[in-house]
């Protein structure tokens, strides 16, 4: 899944550095449910109800879960949207992403997401192609 990179960010790109702004913009544009996703979970921990929140939702089409693993499998594409909306993201399989506060890393919270253990007590038979 690849991002649609319009002529002039393009352009900015071959010249130098790029703005971080227009590169989350087409990423925005790109990826709108991998977008949605960390908005969205980033508006639910902002309301402070837990220590972080996570989506528990399969995608509904391939496309989606196309996007959401495009999103977090590319280093530039989940730094801008955690640096974008000022968390910390963590990834556990195809659809459950996590949003942290930034500089959670060292809580128990984010250790606990992103442990072995963890992995392994997500996994379930119906997971086996995402």
């Amino acid at each position: 899944m690849s991002l649609t990179v319009s002529p002039e960010l393009l352009a900015q790109a071959q010249a130098g550095e790029v703005a971080e702004a227009d590169f989350v913009a087409t990423v925005r544009d790109s990826l709108p449910f991998a977008y949605r996703t960390v908005e969205r979970l980033t508006t639910e921990l902002a309301d402070g109800a837990a220590p972080f929140a996570h989506n528990t939702v399969e995608p509904p089409t391939d496309a989606e879960r196309g996007q959401l693993l495009r999103a977090m499998a590319s280093d530039s594409i989940r730094g801008s949207l955690e640096r974008h909306f000022g968390v910390k993201l963590a990834f556990m399989n195809c659809h459950r992403v996590g949003v942290f506060p930034a500089g959670a890393e060292a809580g128990p919270e984010y250790r606990e997401f992103t442990s072995m253990r963890a992995q392994l007590l997500n996994q379930t038979p119906e997971l086996l192609s995402c």
